[in-house]
């Protein structure tokens, strides 16, 4: 039953009404209320946190298998490795073309002209030397492979006379891949080095005893300074020679690239002096290189006792460390494997890592193969009685990738067909003092040949430059349109050939270009082209007869 309240609204009698809510239950609504909104505002706070990470992985999960398509389809030229395939189609048209477009006999065309002709001043270098000189002592330690150190110690010598040190003969550093124990005097004439440099700086081979005695005679318990990358002579000056002068002596470990490339004249003098006149290698090195380099003249009697230089970086450390695949299946993706968690540990295992092999190809960062160098050399023109002396270390299945190599060039050589076993039995596990010898090999090559860049050719280049006139001739070969053309089966030999043509005429331009730029960049380093900031000591009396004073051989 129900009645009417005096405003007018029925109210049914069996229904008991609610209680009317109290000040407190209202105030504890409003708190669960709030509560509640916080708790909405947190979860709409972590899902935006969380959108971008689910983003960025949903990304990943994609671009892997878009990776995946890059390397095998056919829609990315140059991403697939067919080589092997292309030579055994044109090998008849190879074999049968017996003609030639170069001959070695006149491969040099150019001479590089000097622009710049500043005075020289070389009587006076970094600073003068005092007796507070005789007090101060650098010790470097120079790390990687052999050219990698070169810079080093050039660089040492340039830091000691921009704080008027002692320098330490240099110590080389033991590394995990090129895995060489060699020390300074193993690979450079140390009494040259020292006596070459004595009117700029003070080389000494040992510590005096009282500051051993200081150390415990133990060099590592000597402070060891972190210098930063492509630091300015004005660091040192600021951060290093307080500490050196505190001290007495300092260490900086690791010491590549810890000294910029732009550096004023009279530095940049010591730089240039260290590398192509004090640096000289071993006598054992020098002997070894000289009979090899004799041998080579001997056996090209049909180019005039010319030869051309190949170095090719085919070894197996080197393949692993690009993550490239070749055509050896499953049976080279497990020794790649192996080799790189040999070398670099779980570096290549990273959560994130992207390997993508058909990418790194097709932008031209795998190392080339010998029967891609073969092609290439004889689609340039070299015939094939052309001489070739191919420095490397040991190539990653040699008995299979050379095997082509060999019959497009059957005169090639290498330090192991060249020399004894007597003979090259003290460089056995030493790949430093074998990459010497080919360095000096190549250096009195006609023509080099570089296929992957790195610091051998790119002092190699620099150091034929500054021997000879100011140009040696380098093949450089464009590895991104060389990778499509030796992917397409279609591809007939003569038009290879032409494509070849151009890519050598290419490689010839861009060769004898002198570099425009004023300063030097960590790409256009006085190391790769000498002039013209090293122009004052090639044009000096000290360079006088430098070709032949360096390995005494005629070219």
């Amino acid at each position: 039953m129900s009645s009417k309240s005096a405003n007018g609204y029925s109210i049914n009698n069996n229904i008991q009404s609610s209680p009317p809510t109290s000040p407190r239950n209202r105030q504890n609504c409003r708190r669960r209320l709030r509560r509640r909104g916080s708790f909405a505002m947190l979860h709409r706070r972590n899902l935006l946190l969380l959108v971008p990470v689910l983003y960025f992985t949903g990304l990943i999960s994609c671009v892997r298998p878009l990776f995946s398509l890059l390397q095998f389809s056919g829609l990315a030229p140059g991403a697939v490795y067919r080589s092997h395939e292309i030579f055994q189609k044109l090998w008849a048209d190879i074999e049968a073309d017996n003609s030639s477009a170069v001959e070695l006999s006149s491969v040099w065309i150019y001479k590089r002209k000097l622009k710049e002709q500043r005075p020289c001043s070389i009587g006076t270098t970094a600073s003068s030397k005092d007796s507070l000189g005789a007090n101060l002592y650098l010790i470097v330690d120079a790390n990687g492979g052999l050219n990698q150190q070169r810079s080093s110690i050039c660089n040492a010598v340039v830091i000691a006379g921009l704080l008027n040190a002692t320098l330490l003969i240099p110590r080389l550093e033991f590394h995990s891949v090129w895995r060489d124990s060699s020390g300074f005097g193993d690979i450079y004439d140390e009494d040259h080095f020292m006596s070459s440099l004595k009117d700029y700086i003070t080389v000494v081979k040992e510590l005096p005893a009282e500051l051993m005695e200081r150390y415990d005679s133990n060099i590592s318990n000597i402070q060891n300074l972190r210098v930063q990358a492509w630091a300015p002579p004005r660091y040192y000056l600021e951060e290093v020679y307080p500490v050196l002068f505190k001290r007495r002596v300092v260490r900086i470990s690791p010491f590549a690239n810890r000294l910029s490339m732009h550096l004023p004249s009279h530095l940049q003098f010591l730089r240039c002096f260290s590398n192509y006149e004090a640096l000289r290698f071993s006598l054992a090195i020098s002997a070894l290189a000289k009979k090899l380099v004799k041998r080579m003249i001997e056996r090209s009697t049909n180019s005039v006792g010319k030869y051309i230089s190949v170095h090719l970086r085919f070894e197996e450390d080197m393949v692993a460390f690009s993550c490239c695949i070749y055509d050896g299946g499953q049976v080279e993706k497990s020794e790649m494997d192996v080799v790189r968690e040999k070398g670099w540990g779980k570096k290549f295992k990273q959560k994130y890592r992207v390997i993508a092999p058909g990418l790194n190809r097709k932008n031209g960062k795998c190392p080339m193969t010998p029967v891609e160098v073969g092609m290439m050399l004889r689609g340039m023109g070299f015939a094939k009685d052309t001489p070739i002396y191919l420095a490397s270390g040991k190539i990653y299945q040699a008995d299979r990738y050379l095997a082509p190599l060999r019959k497009m060039f059957p005169l090639l050589q290498t330090k192991e067909t060249l020399a004894t076993k007597d003979e090259l039995a003290p460089f056995e596990g030493y790949s430093s003092r074998l990459a010497a010898v080919d360095y000096l090999v190549c250096l009195f090559s006609e023509v080099f040949v570089t296929t992957q860049g790195g610091n051998f050719p790119h002092f190699l280049i620099g150091h034929r430059r500054y021997l000879f006139n100011g140009h040696a001739k380098t093949i450089k070969p464009d590895k991104i349109k060389l990778v499509t053309l030796l992917q397409n089966t279609s591809t007939s030999w003569i038009d290879f050939k032409d494509q070849m043509g151009s890519m050598l005429a290419e490689s010839d331009r861009k060769g004898i270009m002198v570099p425009r730029v004023k300063k030097s960049t960590r790409k256009g380093s006085v190391y790769s082209n000498p002039l013209p900031e090293c122009r004052c000591l090639w044009e000096s009396k000290r360079a006088i007869n430098r070709s032949n004073s360096y390995l005494m051989v005629d070219r």
